[in-house]
């Protein structure tokens, strides 16, 4: 069960999962504004067409309506930023404190093989190390 939880979280933290969650969030707030401007804005036009007769009474009202849905999907679009900002600076700021660590090894000069580094005679070729 721990390996499961283990790939589990894996996969919940990779960038595109992240990235697709993002993108659901402010396609379903984008949603709004789209349902916003059909019933707002072209559902008014299209009643008024056949009749004619004063279908402007609750204008006003309905460009609050999509102001409020406009200002939703702003601020909704504009805490995810932060959000992901937040996490790709975490990210960052845990591959800076895995720096690389110091060689423990280095290559003979003569055979070439892999030796200690505090090594002043190669072991295979028996050579003198600076």
């Amino acid at each position: 069960m721990k390996k499961f939880l283990n790939e589990f979280k894996d996969f919940a933290l990779k960038g595109n999962v992240l990235e697709l969650a993002v993108a659901v969030i402010l396609g379903g707030a984008f949603g709004k504004v789209v349902t916003a401007v059909v019933e707002i804005f072209l559902n008014p036009i299209l009643e008024a067409l056949p009749k004619m007769d004063g279908g402007g009474t609750g204008f006003a009202g309905s460009l609050i309506s999509f102001a409020a849905v406009v200002v939703e999907f702003l601020l909704t679009a504009l805490i995810l930023f932060l959000i992901i900002k937040a996490f790709n600076k975490a990210k960052d700021l845990k591959k800076k404190e895995e720096a690389p660590a110091e060689p423990t090894t280095k290559k003979c000069p003569f055979c070439q093989s892999e030796i200690d580094i505090k090594a002043t005679r190669c072991p295979h070729c028996t050579s003198e190390l600076k």
